[in-house]
């Protein structure tokens, strides 16, 4: 049996990587895609397992190969994407294939999978509400969380293309959804 596709966008600090950790001890056979980058592997980083480890020139040659679902420069010779043929692959093996991507990927993922593909979009309260939670965290500088925060208000026009928007204003909520709409979609 081959598996589905579910999709996975949001604002950083939306709490969706929270939520996707969590469906992954859900057994519901969910396997990450793996992904493409142009970037070097970092510590103990294998090719193949955390990432498909591609030269620019390799990452571009693919692009005009047309063999990636989505792809984002996101600096100068510096790529990231999902191929096609890695995705079917860990469908025809049965698995039910979990992205975490932008929303533009998601959306481009969606179109090119149609009913196959569940997007979700998970939404933070309030950007008030995310700019708190992004301080909270005490990684970033105020530049980089006003750059976030710039970019979830533009990522946040997108939630209405997505099949299901989970608010997440109260995790142990929000990770119920969304277990049930997983669940809904993968018995269909």
């Amino acid at each position: 049996m081959t598996g589905k596709l579910i999709i996975f966008s949001a604002p950083s600090g939306s709490g969706k990587s929270t939520i996707i950790n969590y469906l992954l001890t859900q057994n519901l056979n969910l396997a990450f895609s793996i992904s493409a980058t142009s970037r070097p592997p970092r510590g103990t980083e294998q090719h193949g397992v955390e990432y498909f480890f591609l030269t620019p020139e390799e990452f571009r040659s693919r692009i005009e190969n047309n063999e990636f679902l989505e792809y984002e420069e996101v600096y100068k010779d510096r790529y990231y994407g999902t191929l096609k043929e890695q995705v079917e692959k860990q469908l025809e093996a049965g698995q039910n294939v979990v992205f975490d991507v932008d929303v533009v990927g998601g959306c481009n993922i969606k179109k090119f999978y149609g009913e196959r593909a569940l997007s979700v979009f998970i939404q933070p309260p309030s950007v008030e509400e995310l700019r708190c939670r992004l301080e909270g965290r005490g990684t970033d500088t105020p530049e980089v969380i006003e750059s976030r925060i710039a970019k979830a208000e533009y990522e946040l026009s997108f939630a209405p293309q997505f099949d299901c928007i989970i608010m997440n204003d109260n995790l142990e909520t929000a990770k119920a959804e969304t277990l049930k709409v997983i669940k809904e979609f993968l018995e269909k």
